[in-house]
């Protein structure tokens, strides 16, 4: 049986369980189960690729996505520049390749962990048939590990960005020093940040949504609820509104290519 799974703490709910449970379901995979892994402290990674040999691949969600990169043998670029990994792929390796190879895993064991950011495959596959050519700023409200994959998309795309943030950091901007000016020169605005999602349905970030307009994008990656309270308000003012469902879905699959791009060495 081939194992997936979802490393983070605490996991209280989880999208990828059930999205892959029932996508095993409909395209009769039978061999294959994803589980959640409670994992307190990464360093315990090691431990549980011990326990469970038969795990192939594993998603990474908070507090993980950025502590886990020390941990893994090779790193993809854009994850690199994005410093945070959501996906790794787990290659076994006998004990004689790996020492032949030289690259054995972390402790000198005989598994190779990879490391991606599928986060940014989906941001940006989900964003891109929704920009328009007046979309050349944007506002990235909050500073997780979130905003680091939207950042990374955002520079690619050649869209400038502002972040805002509760606390001074930097160069951003002060959610309480937000002016109307920065909402209208700021046509594409991402919230990065949990408030809205369910059951706390009435948050959304402190901005002046009276500024927003038609020529507006704003993007929530929060999907629970499917229209928050960021997403109501900006399209009562005629913005276009996008949750953050698709983009888990286009990354879940994009972690399930990447765990069967080749078969793991035995």
């Amino acid at each position: 049986m081939k194992k997936y799974g979802l490393i983070g703490f605490p996991l209280t709910h989880s999208f990828s369980k059930k999205y892959f449970t029932q996508k095993f379901l409909d395209e009769n995979i039978a061999d294959s189960v994803y589980d959640l892994y409670t994992l307190e402290h990464v360093k315990d990674l090691q431990d549980l690729l011990d326990a469970h040999p038969d795990i192939r691949g594993l998603n990474v969600t908070i507090p993980h996505k950025q502590n886990v990169l020390k941990y893994l043998d090779w790193i993809e670029h854009d994850a690199r520049n994005a410093g945070a990994v959501n996906c790794i792929r787990v290659i076994k390796q006998s004990p004689l390749l790996a020492a032949f190879s030289g690259e054995v895993g972390i402790g000198g064991h005989d598994f190779r962990l990879e490391g991606f950011n599928t986060d940014l495959y989906g941001f940006e596959k989900s964003l891109r048939p929704l920009l328009k050519d007046h979309h050349t700023d944007a506002l990235i409200l909050g500073d997780g590990g979130a905003a680091k994959a939207v950042k990374c998309i955002l520079h690619n795309l050649e869209i400038n960005f502002k972040t805002v943030t509760r606390k001074a950091h930097g160069d951003n901007l002060l959610f309480k020093d937000l002016k109307p000016a920065h909402i209208k020169k700021h046509t594409l605005i991402i919230n990065t940040t949990p408030l809205g999602t369910a059951p706390n349905v009435d948050e959304c970030p402190d901005i002046p949504y009276h500024a927003i307009t038609d020529d507006h994008l704003l993007y929530d990656l929060v999907y629970n609820p499917p229209e928050t309270a960021f997403l109501r308000r900006g399209a009562e003012r005629g913005a276009t509104p996008k949750n953050g469902y698709e983009m888990l879905v286009l990354q879940a699959e994009r972690s399930w290519e990447i765990w069967n791009a080749e078969e793991n060495i035995l």
